[in-house]
C-alpha cells in the first residue's frame, strides 16, 4: 500500500498518485463486475430471489474488500403498509476523522428482467466484451455504479492509507428496478449511519461516451393499471357487434384522448417546466433510440424539453386475448399499464390526481373504470449553487478531460425525493457510467470501457479532495 502524507502543498502529488491507483485498477474493477453480471439479481417476486441475496452477499465481499469501512452489513427493512420485507441491501460505513465531511455513495445491485433472450446478441449474464463494450444485463444499470464507487475507493485507500479522514457510507440498494418499495423504510432504519454532507448516486447517464454529465434535473413518475369493463361475461362480436360497444373498443377511444394530434400529452392539470435546453438534432435523436426510417418525433418544443422538461405518458402492459388464441368475442374487460413521466416541479400524486380525472371524464358509453397499483414519485431539481456541485465538475473535467454538462434525465429516478425528505442539509450529486447507447432496461444492455475508466478517475479524484476538505 502507498500511503502519501497530506499536507495542501502535497495535493497534486495525493492527486497524481490516485489517477495512478484508478488506473492501474479498472482491469481488477471489470473483472469484478463482470462476476457481479453473471448473478441474475431480478428482485421482481416472479424471479428466484436467492439471486439478489447472492448478489448482495457478493457487493458486501467488495466492500470488506477494500479495507475502508468500519462495518459491513447485509441488511433489509419493511415495506409500509404490508407483512413483507424489501430485498437485501449493502450498508458500509467509516466514522470521519479529523473534520473532514461525510459522503454517502450509493447504486442498486438489482437489475431488469431481460426480456426476450432471443433479442440478446450474447447471453445477458454471461459478460461479453466487443466493440469497446460489455454487454450484459446490469453491465451498465446499475452494477457499474457499485464498481465505479468499489474502485475509486480502492484508489483513495491504496493513496492516503492510514490518513484517510473521509466518512463514507455506501449503501447499495436491492430493489430499484422493482419500486425501491422498502427504501424510505431502510433511511428511517439507518439514518444516523447514512446521514452525510454529499450524496453521490450512480445511477444516471453522461451526454455521450466521452462528455461527461450531472444530472440536475429528473421527471417524476405517475404508474397505475386501469381496468375498463363494459359487459358483465364475453358475448360474440358477429351477434352483437356493431351494438354493444367491447371494452377493447372503449379502451383505445379513453386512451387515445390522453394525447393531442402532435402526440403531446392533453391532460388538464399535468404541468410544464419552463428552462432552457442544450442544442440536440433530430438526428441524434433518431441515432440514439433507434427511431425508424419514416417515422417521425412526437410532441411539439425542442427535443430535449420533450424529455426533459415535458410529460409524457406511454401503455406499457396490456392484458387482453394473444393473437393466437384470438376468437370472435366482445372482450368484457381490458387491463392496461399506464406510465406517467411528470414535468420537474410538479407533484407526482397531483399530476395522478389530474390524471384519473382526466379518465374518469372521458370515460366513453359509460364504460366502468377502475385504478389500481398506483404508483406514484416525485421528480428532482438540483441546486446547482452549492459547492458540492463545483467539486463534481471539476472532478468530471479532470477525469475525463472534457468540460462536463448539466443534463435533465426524462426518466425517474423517485427515491432521490425521499433523500431529501430525510436529509434536507446533503448536496445530491447525481451522476452515472451509461451513454446514450448503453440500452439500459433493454436488450444488448453494455457499458462503453472508456466511460466506465473515466467515471472511476472522476469519482476517485472527487473522493480525495474531500479527503481534503473540512466538512460544513
Amino acid at each position: 500500500m502507498t500511503s502519501v502524507q497530506h499536507s495542501e502543498n502535497a495535493q497534486p502529488a495525493i492527486e497524481d498518485a490516485v489517477r495512478e491507483a484508478a488506473t492501474a485498477g479498472i482491469p481488477t474493477a471489470l473483472a469484478d463486475l463482470g462476476a457481479l453480471v453473471r448473478i441474475p439479481s431480478i428482485a421482481w417476486p416472479a424471479f428466484e430471489q436467492s439471486h439478489v441475496s447472492r448478489s448482495a452477499e457478493a457487493v458486501a465481499a467488495l466492500a470488506e474488500g477494500t479495507g475502508v469501512f468500519d462495518s459491513v452489513r447485509v441488511l433489509d427493512a419493511a415495506i409500509p403498509g404490508t407483512d413483507e420485507r424489501g430485498r437485501p441491501a449493502v450498508l458500509a460505513t467509516r466514522a470521519a476523522r479529523n473534520g473532514r465531511p461525510t459522503v454517502l455513495l450509493y447504486a442498486h445491485h438489482d437489475v431488469q428482467p431481460t426480456g426476450d433472450d432471443a433479442l440478446w446478441e450474447s447471453p445477458p449474464f454471461e459478460p461479453t466484451v466487443r466493440g469497446g463494450r460489455l454487454y450484459g444485463r446490469g453491465a451498465a444499470d446499475d452494477k457499474a455504479g457499485i464498481m465505479a464507487h468499489i474502485a475509486s475507493l480502492r484508489a483513495i485507500r491504496e493513496v492516503a492509507g492510514d490518513d484517510l479522514d473521509l466518512g463514507i457510507a455506501m449503501f447499495i440498494e436491492g430493489e430499484e428496478e422493482y419500486g425501491s418499495r422498502s427504501f424510505g423504510q431502510f433511511l428511517a432504519d439507518n439514518r444516523d449511519a447514512l446521514r452525510s454532507d454529499v450524496i453521490v448516486v450512480a445511477d444516471s447517464g453522461n451526454w455521450d461516451s466521452e462528455t461527461p454529465a450531472l444530472t440536475v434535473t429528473l421527471r417524476g413518475n405517475a404508474r397505475f393499471t386501469l381496468t375498463v369493463r363494459t359487459l358483465d361475461h364475453a358475448s360474440h362480436s358477429g351477434m352483437f357487434g356493431g351494438a354493444v360497444p367491447d371494452a377493447m373498443l372503449a379502451t383505445i377511444k379513453l386512451l387515445a384522448t390522453l394525447w393531442d394530434d402532435e402526440a403531446a400529452v392533453a391532460v388538464e392539470g399535468m404541468t410544464t417546466r419552463d428552462a432552457e435546453t442544450p442544442e440536440y438534432t433530430e438526428q441524434t435523436l433518431r441515432d440514439e433510440a433507434g427511431l425508424l426510417p419514416g417515422v417521425s418525433p412526437i410532441g411539439t418544443g425542442t427535443i430535449l424539453s420533450r424529455i426533459w422538461n415535458k410529460p409524457s405518458i406511454t401503455v406499457t402492459g396490456i392484458d387482453h386475448t394473444t393473437v393466437a388464441a384470438a376468437s370472435n368475442t366482445l372482450a368484457p374487460q381490458i387491463s392496461v399499464v399506464v406510465s406517467a413521466r411528470v414535468a420537474p416541479g410538479q407533484d407526482a400524486e397531483q399530476a395522478y390526481a389530474a390524471l384519473e380525472a382526466h379518465l374518469r371524464a372521458h370515460a366513453p358509453f359509460g364504460a366502468e373504470l377502475t385504478f389500481s397499483d398506483v404508483d406514484c414519485g416525485d421528480g428532482f431539481l438540483v441546486d446547482t449553487s452549492g459547492w458540492a456541485v463545483d467539486a463534481a465538475h471539476d472532478a468530471m473535467r479532470d477525469g475525463y478531460g472534457v468540460d462536463p454538462v448539466d443534463v435533465g434525465v426524462g426518466g425517474s429516478i423517485p427515491f432521490i425525493a425521499d433523500l431529501v425528505r430525510e436529509f434536507p442539509g446533503a448536496q445530491i450529486l447525481v451522476t452515472g457510467v451509461e451513454d446514450p447507447h448503453s440500452r439500459a432496461h433493454s436488450p444488448n444492455e453494455s457499458l462503453h470501457l472508456d466511460t466506465f475508466r473515466h467515471a472511476v478517475l472522476t469519482e476517485a479524484l472527487l473522493l480525495a479532495r474531500l479527503n481534503a476538505r473540512t466538512a460544513p
